[in-house]
């Protein structure tokens, strides 16, 4: 039995359910009198809603496809396209997480390459015409032919494999670097993935070289035609020039993985491996090298994990649990932003550009109103140097925020949020003000990191409109809204809320009205345990580095840096005053406030001796491991508790709200999750099973790799509590 019929027979019986790719071939005669090309197009049978992907099934019959074309005679070139908007998104991952054996994950990349190969060993020229979205395989199709064009249009090129935890593993890792140069090739395969999943646009795509022509969608195909019968006549040479600098372009991708991972998810070292092999070996060592690859991932508890993330960022975060009927929402035609600092900036930006309705903001003096409009202007003129709005859109961006001294301006407005000092009494006094003026319905919001809506709301005529709104900063680019549901909060309100919400392009999760909610009353334990181990004696560098094991993007004493030592003791202190038993204040942290240092770390990243000496003293050392477990038995307790208050509807919640709005690692899978599979969690968070295999796979990565956002977070913005919806 052959090599092909033996992975037939292995994988023939998987996915029954496959939603085949069909590969559909037609005859077409080239202009110029060329000769006759055998066209392939992959369709599914559905429309652009459920993209081309690849099972076994779909690759049996590219597969056949391509074994019928080969017996001809009659044929000068072979081309390959996509059905309307989608070239091909890559592997069908459906039961994925329920491969039994190496044996079984390594034919499904042996099979790949055993069919994709063939386009670019047919003896006539291949042609790839990139009509439309071309992700992971659908990508590595394009590169096995000899020639590829591609759409002005095409929205999306990516190889986002290491997203999830795999490798682009049916000849990406060797094709695209010979094709492009190392140096790009990382670029496509580890950075971007790791940078949020960023896509690139098919002129990006043109630019970089893995397309030799493009062509604007309206004639597309046509042009590819005649460009491909020119190459066949010989009248277009495309020229492939060879590439050096192997050896760096891996070792400075090695150090950005390494500072971003520490080593803690294993795709993207397999993935830098490999492209170094790529400088040298032949095609079917480099391909043997991925299949080996491919085998030991998709066995492999990161990939899993990958994927319940996805799950819960893709699908719960679409539905939020517990979340009113959205036919109750009101229509917001105005929104009023008390404030007109930076947050509060960013906030009028994102309401103008996302509702595109009048955006007032109010503050105490001309000179704080002018700075809080001229930043919204001056960042949409940003956005117009890098093509990302029109000048008629940026002139009328402009004209959609305003700034007022007196909030008589709010008196038409539907929805109107602060963004003032963090203090109860503050923003209490700014209710009463907005109350006073506003129509009987429009919508109280408040971004409140910490404090209580119920308490903030009792003085107000009308509490059952005030809800919490909390962003994350900056506000542009952190996709989790914490909505907050006050004693008194109504369902219109709610709605209104949510709605709202959803029209910005957040991820919003409903949670209880509980001291600091979510995100920050975890980060806040997780921090106050690091704190409380060196005030008692553990040096802060131990201290500091105890759980990069993890791959967190920030060491702890970093992300305080970050948020500012003043505003981690505010909340410390908000969090004590509630729970004094499991949230303590530390003295030495107050000396580090008062001594108006911004945290223990100098300009060049470097510890400040008189920082860390603010921190000297105690008598009773940890170890890291001891650290380690100490800050994870804190969270699984602190989370246990969350739960049992109803904070949330259930753990997938908190598991999205660390996910998106604390970075906690993808590879992870969720923060209770991962307490369950250590162990620490007693009893566990979720249903048996549920931790290491999720309830729902992805039945392909056409949504992963549809999606120009993620969860994962840019290097050079590399924050604990930063990653990016793609603005």
């Amino acid at each position: 039995m052959s090599e092909f019929e033996t992975w037939r027979s292995l994988l023939s019986e998987r996915n029954t359910d496959e939603v085949v790719t069909k590969a559909l071939v037609r005859d077409v005669r080239l202009p110029y009198g060329a000769g006759t090309m055998a066209l392939i197009t992959l369709d599914n049978g559905f429309d652009h809603t459920k993209p081309n992907t690849f099972g076994p099934h779909g690759l049996f019959a590219l597969n056949g496809a391509l074994s019928e074309i080969a017996a001809r005679t009659d044929l000068v070139a072979v081309g390959v396209t996509g059905k309307p908007f989608i070239f091909a998104v890559g592997a069908d991952l459906k039961g994925a997480a329920s491969v039994t054996s190496r044996e079984e994950a390594k034919a499904i990349g042996a099979l790949g390459h055993h069919v994709f190969r063939r386009l670019g060993e047919l003896g006539i020229p291949s042609f790839a015409f990139v009509n439309g979205a071309a992700m992971g395989g659908g990508l590595e199709i394009a590169l096995h032919c000899s020639y590829r064009t591609i759409s002005a249009g095409v929205p999306a090129v990516a190889l986002p494999e290491c997203f999830l935890g795999l490798v682009p593993g049916w000849g990406g890792t060797q094709l695209l670097p010979r094709l492009i140069g190392p140096q790009k090739a990382v670029k496509l395969i580890i950075e971007n993935p790791l940078s949020n999943n960023r896509m690139i646009k098919g002129r990006e795509a043109y630019e970089l070289g893995v397309a030799d022509a493009m062509f604007e969608p309206a004639d597309f195909l046509e042009e590819s035609l005649r460009w491909a019968a020119r190459v066949v006549k010989g009248e277009v040479t495309v020229q492939r020039p060879a590439h050096d600098g192997w050896e760096k372009a891996v070792a400075d991708a090695r150090f950005l993985v390494d500072m971003k991972l520490r080593g803690a998810a294993p795709a993207p070292y397999r993935a830098l491996d490999l492209i170094a092999l790529a400088e040298t070996a032949s095609r079917d060592e480099g391909f043997a090298a991925e299949d080996e690859a491919l085998a030991d991932l998709l066995m492999s508890d990161e990939l899993r994990a990958g994927l319940y993330s996805f799950d819960l960022v893709q699908r719960r975060a679409k539905r939020p649990a517990g979340a009113p009927d959205p036919s109750l929402a009101r229509k917001v035609t105005k929104v009023g932003v008390v404030g007109a600092g930076l947050m509060a900036s960013q906030m009028a930006l994102l309401f103008a550009r996302r509702l595109e309705v009048p955006v007032v903001l109010t503050d105490l003096d001309q000179a704080r109103l002018d700075k809080g409009v001229g930043y919204v202007h001056g960042e949409v003129d940003k956005l117009l140097a890098k093509g990302r709005v029109s000048a008629d859109q940026a002139n009328r961006l402009k004209a959609l925020v305003s700034g007022s001294l007196t909030k008589d301006a709010f008196a038409d407005a539907d929805f109107v949020i602060e963004a003032v000092f963090e203090d109860l009494a503050v923003k209490k006094q700014v209710f009463a003000e907005v109350e006073a003026v506003v129509p009987a319905e429009c919508v109280l919001a408040t971004n409140t990191s910490s404090l209580s809506l119920t308490a903030m709301g009792a003085d107000l005529k009308h509490p059952e409109r005030l809800v919490g709104f909390h962003f994350f900063n900056p506000v542009a680019v952190m996709p989790l809204l914490e909505i907050i549901r006050g004693a008194a909060t109504d369902d219109a309100t709610l709605a209104t809320a949510f709605a709202v919400g959803k029209t910005l392009k957040k991820s919003s999760v409903l949670v209880k009205d509980a001291p600091a909610f979510v995100v920050n009353r975890l980060l806040t334990c997780f921090m106050g345990e690091v704190v409380a181990a060196v005030d008692e004696g553990t040096p802060l560098e131990t201290a500091e580095h105890a759980l990069d094991g993890l791959g967190l993007p920030m060491t702890p004493f970093a992300l305080l840096q970050l948020v500012g030592p003043a505003v981690g003791l505010h909340v410390a202190e908000t969090l004590h005053e509630a729970f004094p038993d499991r949230f303590g204040v530390s003295e030495n942290m107050a000396k580090l406030v008062e001594s108006g240092k911004p945290g223990v770390y100098l300009p060049d990243f470097t510890l400040d001796p008189e920082a860390v000496a603010l921190f000297a003293g105690g008598a009773s050392p940890s170890t890291a491991e001891q650290v380690r477990e100490r800050v994870l038995a804190a969270l699984a307790r602190e989370i246990r508790i969350m739960l049992d208050e109803g904070v949330v509807a259930a753990p997938q919640d908190i598991d999205l709200c660390m996910i998106l709005g604390a970075g906690w690692p993808f590879h992870l899978g969720g923060i209770t999750p991962y307490l369950d599979r250590t162990g620490v969690a007693k009893p566990r968070f979720l249903a048996p099973g549920v931790a290491s295999v999720p309830a729902r796979f992805l039945s392909s990565l056409e949504e992963v790799r549809t999606r120009t956002s993620s969860p994962l977070h840019r290097i050079r913005r590399s924050v604990w509590c930063r990653p990016t919806n793609g603005e």
